[in-house]
């Protein structure tokens, strides 16, 4: 070995690095906005908090924001805004061009989906194929399955009560969820709800890409690899991803089949055949994309409205008096259906609150703005600046957001009483034009699973406290002490 170029060729390298270090502290566009100058300088700081840590940098961030104010330089091309009044900046609507942050789709591992498109026409050609799928107006034609669904696990909570069996209520609403994002998608009733256990092979997925979240980020190359590999060679790597694949392919053959014979109902406008529609161009029906568009709604679907269905029904649990007045609001108003429902300011109230504490995505999501400067007081932002906001840490502003570590559904009312509109500054969906289409679903499910919950059971928590449910890891959905989402629970009493 010549040892002399390899000390030159490192000596290059280091000096390459130490070089590149300072001007990104020292010269770069970003180097005027507040913050420490190692997370200016490297990637490494980040990396170390949300890898080496496991999903700690969130946390973090919120300290730096009580160090160097509302605007801070997290990464060498990130900035974070604590501002909730310049939220909409960044996350605008679609008469402003924003673009996803490459760094950050990585981690979703599923580039040909719309949540991993980058850019901002293409991800509105991808987001208009699925929008009138998921209007207001579309989710209202499921109303009925909807609540056969409710009312088939308030017949489980029932068997639960009479034996007097412990429940894991975040899997039991998974399965909720699951089996009507699944039949609202793709025509099929799957029966996760049937399942003794409610089985959880959509959480599997969730869990399985969630734990590798920050890695995918940093590693984005690794995870494009396993994804370029043969099915049953990615399947043995990724075993979640095997479940949802092998779930989809029984899909497609059932939507196929269905198609042929004319059978099923609501088949013919499914989720697989509007993406596999043949005026689109055949890139954008591909068997991968496909897959992956399936595999995201299917996980979305399913994950982040059960965590707030979770949540909600814990703190519920320890407020015996506002969930008295829950139940009298309901039987005084005799409201049933969603559209009725949404109308009742207590129940809107509390599921505000659940939303609030009980977010689904903790990630921040950054947004660049390819053709504006926008300003943040005497702060430029440059065209192309990473933006972010998160919505974990404006959901706990005391300045709007009183005891933040509270549950308190009364401030939504007390607010609404002062003309203050709060919930301007809730945003589990996000905003703009890249907000969770699946929002209208999700409502639905929501304010329907609550209103029958409160009036037909009481919980009492099994095994299950506040330390429980408070997320202390960022995986881009909030992690527990124990990891992912657990809440066990005992049907108290039956109404």
């Amino acid at each position: 070995m010549d040892v002399p170029r390899v000390w030159i060729a490192a000596i290059g390298l280091s000096t390459f690095l130490f070089a590149r270090a300072v001007y990104r502290a020292f010269f770069h566009p970003l180097r005027k906005v507040p913050g420490p100058k190692l997370a200016a300088a490297t990637y490494l700081y980040e990396f170390y908090y949300d890898v080496i840590l496991a999903g700690r940098y969130i946390f973090h961030i919120e300290k730096l924001h009580q160090k160097y104010g509302p605007i801070v330089r997290i990464s060498p091309h990130e900035i974070h805004i604590s501002d909730p009044h310049f939220y909409d900046q960044i996350y605008a609507h679609s008469s402003h061009r924003r673009d996803k942050d490459p760094w950050v789709v990585n981690g979703f591992a599923a580039p040909h989906s719309m949540v991993g498109t980058v850019g901002h026409d293409h991800h509105r050609f991808r987001r208009n194929i699925l929008n009138s799928f998921f209007s207001k107006k579309s989710v209202l034609e499921l109303e009925s399955f909807v609540k056969t669904k409710i009312d088939h696990l308030m017949e489980r909570f029932e068997e639960f009560h009479r034996e007097d069996k412990v429940v894991q209520l975040d899997d039991a609403f998974a399965a909720l969820t699951a089996d009507v994002i699944t039949y609202y998608s793709y025509g099929k009733d799957w029966g996760f709800l049937d399942d003794k256990t409610f089985r959880s092979d959509i959480r599997l997925a969730v869990n399985e890409l969630t734990t590798v979240w920050h890695f995918s980020r940093f590693f984005g190359w690794v995870i494009n690899t396993i994804l370029s590999l043969p099915p049953s060679v990615m399947c043995w790597i990724m075993p979640g991803k095997a479940v949802v694949f092998n779930f989809q392919k029984s899909i497609f053959e059932h939507s196929a089949d269905s198609m042929r014979s004319g059978t099923g109902k609501g088949v013919g406008r499914n989720i697989f055949n509007k993406l596999s529609d043949p005026s689109l161009p055949a890139v954008e029906r591909s068997l991968g994309r496909v897959q992956q568009e399936g595999v995201v709604v299917l996980m979305a679907g399913t994950e982040t409205t059960g965590r707030v269905l979770s949540v909600g029904t814990f703190y519920l649990s320890q407020d015996k008096e506002f969930r008295e007045k829950l139940r009298e609001e309901l039987r005084h108003s005799g409201a049933k259906s969603w559209t009725e429902l949404e109308r009742l300011p207590l129940l809107a109230a509390f599921i505000n609150e659940a939303l609030r504490i009980g977010i689904g995505l903790t990630a921040r999501l950054p947004r660049s703005a390819p053709t504006e400067t926008l300003m943040y007081k005497d702060i430029e932002i440059a065209p192309g600046t990473s933006m972010s906001s998160s919505s974990y840490i404006i959901h706990r502003d005391a300045t709007i957001f009183p005891d933040p570590e509270r549950f308190y559904p009364q401030r939504w009312i007390e607010a609404s009483e002062r003309n203050f509109n709060l919930t301007k500054y809730l945003t589990s969906f996000t905003r703009g034009s890249r907000s969770c289409i699946g929002i209208n679903l999700a409502y639905m499910e929501m304010y329907m699973t609550f209103a029958e919950l409160i009036r037909r059971f009481d919980f009492e928590m099994y095994d299950t406290t506040y330390e429980d449910v408070r997320v202390i890891k960022d995986f881009a959905i909030g992690y527990t002490r124990r990891g992912d989402m657990k809440i066990f629970a005992k049907v108290a009493k039956a109404y």
